[in-house]
Formats: structure tokens, C-alpha cells, sequence
């Protein structure tokens, strides 16, 4: 005879105690997470999920292989992106970063240390940097990182 104290001994009309409902529930949901956390992995994108979060990117890499110069908006999109957020270029390219105005004061940061802007607010500012060896370079505007406003360089040969 079961337990009526016992929370685990309570039965339904099957003969399933809950302790093994709630069991079989915990490894249903279990299992569904697993496969959504597989899926967001899968689906981070490019550039080691970098730009997973980023603002105004639709998963595209913009490529700009071939030209010297290549201009990226600063406060683009909500005032809180790069565009393109994602940029394919050759050595040698001069990359041209471009303040709209928007959204505050905004910088460009490389994630590696390796270059950085000031601050600028205003329409028209510019910063720029000449990219010369294959790789990638993950950047970064200081103040509004957390609201995705992130991008990448990345230079190829051919």
C-alpha cells in the first residue's frame, strides 16, 4: 500500500506516480533544449558567432574584394549599427569608418587592441585604416557594444 504522505506515491488513473511524470517531463524538456542550444550554435553566423547579436546584420558579408577604399556607416540603422556590419576586402584596402550622426557619441574599437577612434558625435567624422595582411578583425563601438553594435574586417587574398 502506498504512502498518502509521500508526494511521490500519488497516483493517477494510469498508475503513473509523479515522480516518474515529472521525470519524464524534466528529460522531454531537457532534450528540447539541447536541440535549441545545437540549432543557436549552428546558426551563430560567421566570425566564431561575433556577430550573432550584432545591430542591423542580416547574416550577410558584404564583399568588397578589388576596391581600394571601402566607407562603413558609424550610427547606422536604430543609430546603434555598423553598415555593412560585415566586410570582405582585399590587402591593401583603406577602410573608411563614417559617423550619420545618429544614436550619441560612437567610437571604433578593434577587439584585439590593435587600433582604436575617438569619440565623435557628428555627421561626417571619419576614421580610417589601412588593412594589409589577410585575417580577421572583430571591432567594437565602446559605449553601445551591449546594444550589438559590433562588426567585423576581414581581408583576403585574390
Amino acid at each position: 500500500m502506498s504512502d498518502p504522505l509521500r508526494s511521490d506515491a500519488t497516483t493517477d488513473a494510469t498508475g503513473l506516480t509523479r515522480r516518474r511524470l515529472l521525470a519524464a517531463v524534466g528529460a522531454a524538456g531537457a532534450a528540447a533544449l539541447a536541440g535549441c542550444s545545437g540549432a543557436a550554435e549552428s546558426e551563430s553566423g560567421p566570425y566564431d558567432g561575433y556577430l550573432a547579436n550584432a545591430s542591423g546584420f542580416d547574416g550577410e558579408v558584404a564583399d568588397r574584394t578589388g576596391s581600394d577604399e571601402v566607407t562603413i556607416a558609424v550610427g547606422a540603422g536604430d543609430g546603434f549599427a555598423y553598415d555593412p556590419a560585415a566586410v570582405r576586402v582585399s590587402p591593401g584596402t583603406t577602410v573608411v569608418w563614417e559617423w550619420t550622426g545618429m544614436g550619441s557619441r560612437h567610437n571604433v574599437a578593434a577587439e584585439d587592441g590593435s587600433f582604436g577612434s575617438q569619440y565623435y558625435a557628428s555627421e561626417g567624422q571619419t576614421y580610417s585604416r589601412e588593412f594589409a595582411d589577410p585575417g580577421v578583425t572583430k571591432y567594437y563601438c565602446d559605449p553601445h557594444r551591449n546594444l550589438g553594435m559590433v562588426g567585423v574586417v576581414e581581408v583576403v587574398e585574390g
